[in-house]
């Protein structure tokens, strides 16, 4: 029987908040009909007043709390309820952590329908200007340059001169980046009618090194003016020692194109996780939370279990930053990402580190797992750190095919997580435990780390 929508857009209505969804907001029930709610939190009552009604859920504006979260804090930033960069500065750090323990619960036993042990989420020491990369759009407002996040789901730029979640050094970039382009008379990009230069502004920083970059993302292939910017960007930013521009000229919502070019300094800037130094370029993926990485990383160690004669193979290795802390333990690590400027970072780390243990393939994890499969690669563990939508499956079941004899899966996306989870499930590997790390403090982003087994069989 088709449910009749009991709310109608416009009106006002009373709700409870019983959980928060997997962007942040409240979700509540009208007579069983779900309701999405930004700023809104778990046990408490609210007004809601009704913005879009779609078949099976509406969403609405939190106009009253009639009953608060004991839980619930004055945002500190003052742009916060337009901003779309975080979502949960409205709930208390210790709110936030159980909040985000809950989303990876929710997930594994909704998605993945698994009995795992799921830990506390081990919160950061300081959960506020942690971020060291930074990448912010580009535009005008009555005729002054403004930078900053985009409002929640939409592509309107909101002035932010200094984000709470950012280091320091990212917010100087932007001032100053502001600063010149105003004075250089360098126009933004205006993507409504695919005109101007600057489109989006990167900012790097390496937080042992204090070394920063610039990445400028430019609408076409020569930057007017660059000495003259690279000269005043050079005497605004401190510790500045690379500035870079990268072309895309596409009309896309992917911030940077596939050509970047040093205007001054070097390649990449240098920062540590534990005792490794690492390079990283305008493209490298690299942890934004340096501090918490280092946690990560360990418990990915840990969970490796490793004693010194085994083969790892680090799938989706990025600038090799896993890879290089795997190879302290391992017999052999191999690690495979498909960004080209990442692997020639990642060979560097390894060489600069004095690791001789690893090595790095160029490749799409989709092809390379099979190639190496069939050249005779078994590995003993295999830890994979995909992206936000998780792996493909044909890569989980080539993983399956290798048997090791563990999967460390570390990830940003409890519903990816769940799913493959299940999917390696199906083929005979058991999710023991799950570490959440939180990673991305005021937002309501989680990173969580598996540790997977697979299961002897008693009737091989």
């Amino acid at each position: 029987m088709k449910q009749e929508i009991p709310v109608i857009r416009g009106q006002k209505y009373q709700i409870n908040i019983s959980s928060l969804g997997h962007s942040g907001e409240g979700v509540g029930r009208y007579k069983d009909f779900t309701i999405f709610v930004p700023c809104a939190l778990p046990d408490e009552t609210v007004e809601v007043y009704i913005e879009q009604v779609k078949k099976t859920y509406a969403k609405g504006k939190l106009t009253k709390i009639i009953t608060a979260s004991p839980n619930r804090v004055e945002p500190k930033c003052p742009i916060y309820l337009e901003c779309g960069g975080c979502q949960l500065q409205h709930l208390d750090y210790q709110g936030q952590l159980q909040v985000k323990t809950q989303q990876v619960k929710d997930a594994i036993q909704r998605i993945g329908k698994q009995d795992t042990i799921i830990y506390d989420t081990i919160g950061a020491e300081d959960p506020w200007f942690y971020r060291n990369k930074m990448q912010f759009p580009v535009g005008k407002k009555n005729d002054d340059v403004i930078i900053g996040c985009y409002a929640q789901g939409t592509h309107r730029i909101i002035d932010t001169p200094n984000c709470l979640i950012q280091k320091q050094e990212n917010n100087k970039i932007v001032q100053a980046v502001k600063k010149v382009l105003a004075e250089l008379k360098i126009p933004p990009y205006d993507e409504k009618i695919g005109k101007g230069v600057i489109r989006h502004v990167i900012g790097r920083v390496g937080v042992a090194s204090g070394e920063v970059m610039v990445v400028l993302v430019i609408n076409g292939t020569h930057l007017h003016k660059k000495e003259h910017l690279v000269t005043a960007l050079r005497l605004e930013i401190p510790k500045l020692v690379s500035i870079a521009q990268n072309i895309n000229t596409a009309n896309t919502n992917v911030i940077m194109g596939p050509r970047t070019e040093v205007l001054w300094g070097r390649e990449t800037i240098t920062d540590k996780i534990g005792e490794f130094e690492f390079n990283i370029s305008a493209k490298s993926f690299f942890q934004v939370n340096t501090k918490q990485a280092e946690v990560l990383y360990n418990k990915a160690l840990e969970y490796a279990d490793l004693q010194g004669n085994e083969t790892v193979i680090d799938a989706y290795c990025g600038t090799g930053t896993i890879s290089l802390f795997l190879a302290q333990k391992a017999k052999k690590v191999y690690g495979i990402e498909m960004i080209k400027p990442a692997v020639i970072n990642a060979k560097e780390n390894a060489k600069n580190n004095n690791i001789k243990n690893v090595e790095f393939i160029i490749g799409d994890t989709v092809e390379v797992m099979p190639k190496l499969y069939q050249e005779g690669v078994k590995p003993d563990v295999i830890v994979v750190d995909p992206p936000r939508a998780g792996c493909e499956k044909s890569v989980l079941e080539t993983f399956a095919k290798m048997q090791p004899s563990k999967i460390v899966y570390v990830s940003c996306n409890p519903a990816s997580l769940a799913r493959d989870i299940a999917i390696l499930a199906e083929h005979n590997y058991q999710a023991l435990k799950i570490q959440p790390v939180d990673m991305f403090s005021q937002t309501s982003h989680v990173e969580s780390i598996a540790l997977l087994r697979r299961k002897i069989s008693e009737n091989p």
